[in-house]
């Protein structure tokens, strides 16, 4: 049965302050709960409909009270925010570097894209979104057990780099035609404004996806979810 606190706690957790604070976060169905206890989260706490021996049994009237979800999705489960100790911080193979991505979608999506590419480590700017927001997490579709997060100040994390760290920018070079290494960052940038000013001198490889498009009227730019596919996938074929 749920209680009052439990629901209060699960509420609370929509805020990042909250989150923060607790060092929880919220995810929900059957395939996000799953992969996560597969990849060793610790549940503090498990709300079901249906009966399980490690969870709470709610209505589906009270799961619809607990739920960030439109249509809730049978389970939902408050896990521990993984600490900085369980995450590896050096980049072994290639590895994402996120610079003020804003956009939770963008976010849960780019985090999906690394886990199909086989990237096992992102690292996020500070002024980046949230990994651990209920949009986030869902978006994921259960790719956030599989990818190290890791919030720091980029331009010391690339100032300390010794490797090459890639950027796509406008004045890179068609990143058709470039040699690309199997170890390496690769910076994405904001949604808007692309890779800061303070980041843009630390990318020793400019990359550029070109338009094919000839007409004069165009998309100004690709999403930058869209734009990390591509990159990663380029990296990938060669």
């Amino acid at each position: 049965m749920l209680s009052k606190n439990q629901l209060k706690l699960v509420r609370s957790l929509e805020l990042k302050k909250n989150r923060k604070k607790e060092g929880l976060f919220v995810a929900e169905g059957p395939k996000v709960v799953g992969d996560l206890l597969r990849a060793g989260y610790r549940a503090r706490m498990i709300f079901s409909t249906t009966e399980r021996p490690d969870a709470i049994q709610v209505t589906d009237d009270e799961l619809r009270k607990l739920s960030f979800l439109q249509h809730p999705q049978e389970i939902l489960a408050v896990f521990e925010i993984p600490q900085p100790s369980d995450i590896r911080h050096q980049p072994s193979d290639l590895a994402l570097a996120l610079d003020g991505i804003q956009d939770p979608g963008n976010l849960g999506t780019i985090i999906r894209i690394a886990d199909w590419f086989g990237i096992e480590t992102i690292y996020c700017s500070e002024d980046t979104a949230d990994a651990y927001n209920s949009k986030v997490v869902q978006a994921t579709m259960g790719s956030l057990a599989h990818i190290n997060i890791v919030y720091c100040d980029l331009v010391e994390l690339l100032q300390q780099y010794d490797g090459p760290i890639y950027g796509t920018l406008l004045d890179g070079n068609d990143i058709y035609q470039q040699e690309l290494s199997q170890k390496g960052i690769i910076v994405m940038g904001n949604e808007g404004n692309g890779i800061s000013q303070r980041v843009r001198p630390l990318v020793n490889h400019k990359l550029l996806i070109p338009n094919f498009n000839k007409n004069s009227e165009t998309a100004e730019s690709l999403n930058v979810a869209i734009a990390t596919a591509i990159t990663c996938s380029e990296f990938r074929r060669r």
